[in-house]
């Protein structure tokens, strides 16, 4: 259900709105890795953050904070922070043909802070890992982050991306959810005759997986509903795309099947956007 720029634009909203702490954008971060830091792609973003430059030396958390309230600026009666979940064909919210897009693009996920749209700036976030030689237990498992590298671009023009409507995300949802559930049956009809596992289960997996991001308390009840809703159905098309391969016959079904599930992943980013978008204005109605 969340991503880093997710939890970090709507704890970061929280507390540019007056509703949470510090330390509360910084718990939330602290679930996707135990370090942060924050660079300056340019010396335009520099010099309306603050970071160093030319000194590329990365900030730490604190410094990330600082760099949101520069960047947002005071006297605002609004969201100043924006999420964009930009694939490629689908690049709402990002300014065309900046390395902010392509970055942006390239790692799936981007924050917009947008005090004044004329002096506006990105950021993208970029796993680190351990070496090697340092990872301990099996050599051929996927290590865990050691940091999360935030870098920040200058993009004037920029706001911060406007999701669709709260309601019309969450019946568009529906319609989506009946179309995850028979995809997901007709798996969990072959898994019954088969080695595989049920893939009702591994949808559970992943959902309970996810919910150890926070929340905070102002979030809308409806916002709620269809992230938890959204978190549902990309977790089928996630265990669904692995056991496609494995749970069909032919290659005909496998096709049938992967195009029933396609279309999902467009509904889900969708709502994700109109949840968060709501999430971040009610901050600024209490």
């Amino acid at each position: 259900m969340w991503c880093p720029s997710v939890s970090l634009s709507v704890w970061a909203n929280a507390w540019l709105a007056g509703v949470a702490a510090p330390d509360d954008v910084l718990d939330a971060l602290s679930q996707w890795a135990p370090r942060h830091s924050v660079t300056a792609y340019d010396s335009v973003a520099a010099g309306r953050t603050g970071l160093p430059w030319p000194d590329l030396t990365d900030a730490g958390a604190v410094s990330l904070l600082q760099t949101l309230r520069s960047g947002a600026g005071r006297g605002n009666s609004g969201p100043t922070v924006g999420v964009a979940l930009p694939v490629p064909g689908d690049v709402r919210g990002l300014p065309a043909g900046t390395q902010f897009q392509r970055d942006a693009v390239t790692v799936g996920e981007a924050l917009i802070v947008a005090g004044d749209s004329a002096e506006a700036i990105g950021l993208v976030p970029d796993y680190e890992y351990p070496d090697v030689d340092d990872t301990e237990g099996d050599p051929d498992a996927a290590p865990d982050p050691c940091g999360l590298s935030w870098t920040v671009y200058s993009v004037p023009g920029a706001a911060p991306a406007v999701g669709l409507d709260l309601g019309e995300a969450e019946y568009t949802m529906r319609s989506a959810v009946r179309s995850a559930a028979d995809a997901l049956g007709a798996l969990h009809a072959e898994a019954a005759g088969g080695d595989i596992e049920d893939p009702r289960s591994l949808v559970e997996q992943v959902v309970e997986s996810e919910r150890q991001h926070s929340i905070p308390d102002h979030a809308p009840t409806r916002a709620l509903r269809v992230l938890e809703n959204a978190a549902y159905i990309d977790a089928i098309i996630t265990v669904s795309s692995g056991l496609i391969p494995i749970g069909l016959n032919s290659s005909a079904d496998v096709q049938t099947a992967s195009e029933a599930l396609r279309p999902l992943s467009g509904v889900v980013r969708s709502a994700r956007l109109a949840a968060v978008s709501a999430i971040l204005h009610s901050a600024w109605q209490h």
